[in-house]
């Protein structure tokens, strides 16, 4: 009877472990969505700078020596030919006057040989001289010529070199930087003041490499101060750095002012602004993007399941923080915005929020 039982009593057995309970249902992932919008118009980014000087230049002493006055302080505003500075010229006096009597003894050494010259010439003339004696007075006659126009080379030296002893602006401008005081020693070329020359200011921007190349030809950008954004003026893009700045990674930009208010002085914090792009499209913040198989591509989610379904786009512009989409996303639809990397199609999410 055993053996008639033990068929059925392992079919039951079998039969009872075929009948597992179903896996439970996976909860749905919370993500945080942005409503796809039409934008119209491009976006206007910010950045802060400075304002700067279009030309600066550093001035220093010709010659080395010590300075013996300092005629201008940091900040002064200066004419053109206005003295800035002095050395010490007592070497430079001694030297002209040397010079000055150098060029009287040559000259009245030219003197005597001009008319030893004239007296051998009169004496070959008569017979009462040779020829080799008339020879020698032109050949001195030639190298007191020569010595007379060395004396004034020379002499013209020693005046420039007391003229140099004097550092003189070269333009009107404003003083940014002394780098020497009285008593200072200097060396030729050495910077005593950094100069800022009149004539144009420029707003200085470090800017990142994907706005710089997202930026249209030739923007009108416009500037206000920091401080107090009523103070503004218009600027073009005079000048971009071609090497990025090997710490941050920023070109520097430098935006020429346009009859620039006092407000807008050296030294100012700036607040500059400008459209990177223009025309419309779909919207959506930057972080929505993802790399699907055939390119770029976002997370839509369906309004009625809640399932997500990965969506091949076409974008038309980037900006710093949102993207322009040419096609792909209809505007009102649903897009994840944040837990992006984390989806798989048809998955059942649940909606954290709505950022617009």
């Amino acid at each position: 009877m055993m053996r008639h039982l033990s068929p059925l009593l392992a079919a039951a057995l079998l039969a009872g472990c075929g009948d597992s309970a179903p896996p439970p249902a996976e909860p749905p992932r919370p993500v945080r969505v942005a409503t796809a919008e039409t934008r119209t118009g491009g976006e206007v980014v910010s950045l802060a700078g400075t304002v700067q000087p279009q030309a600066e230049v550093n001035l220093g002493f010709r010659i080395p020596g010590r300075v013996a006055e300092r005629l201008v302080n940091q900040g002064d505003r200066v004419q053109a030919g206005q003295v800035l500075a002095r050395l010490d010229r007592e070497n430079e006096d001694n030297n002209l006057r040397a010079a000055r009597a150098a060029l009287v003894a040559a000259q009245a050494q030219l003197v005597e040989a001009r008319n030893n010259q004239w007296r051998q010439a009169e004496l070959l003339r008569t017979g009462f001289t040779t020829r080799v004696r008339y020879d020698q007075a032109v050949q001195q006659f030639t190298s007191a010529t020569s010595s007379v126009e060395a004396a004034q080379a020379q002499l013209a030296v020693a005046e420039d070199r007391v003229g140099y002893t004097e550092l003189v602006a070269d333009a009107p401008g404003t003083v940014l930087t002394r780098r020497a005081e009285p008593g200072e020693v200097v060396a030729a070329g050495q910077t005593v003041f950094v100069l800022a020359r009149e004539g144009g200011r420029d707003a200085v921007f470090a800017v990142p490499a994907a706005l710089k190349d997202a930026a249209p030809a030739n923007p009108e950008i416009s500037v206000a101060l920091s401080d107090n954004p009523n103070v503004t003026a218009r600027g073009r893009v005079r000048e971009v750095s071609p090497r990025a700045d090997p710490v941050t990674g920023a070109f520097e930009v430098r935006v020429g002012l346009i009859d620039p208010p006092d407000g807008l002085r050296l030294g100012a914090t700036v607040t500059g602004r400008m459209q990177v792009s223009e025309g419309g499209g779909i919207e959506l913040p930057a972080s929505a993007l993802v790399r699907g198989e055939g390119g770029a591509a976002v997370w839509v989610v369906d309004p009625r399941s809640k399932a997500v379904a990965l969506r091949p786009v076409e974008v038309a512009r980037h900006g710093t923080t949102r993207i322009t989409l040419a096609r792909g996303v209809e505007a009102g639809e649903a897009v994840v915005t944040a837990g992006v990397q984390a989806l798989r199609p048809g998955q059942v999410v649940r909606l954290l929020g709505e950022a617009r």
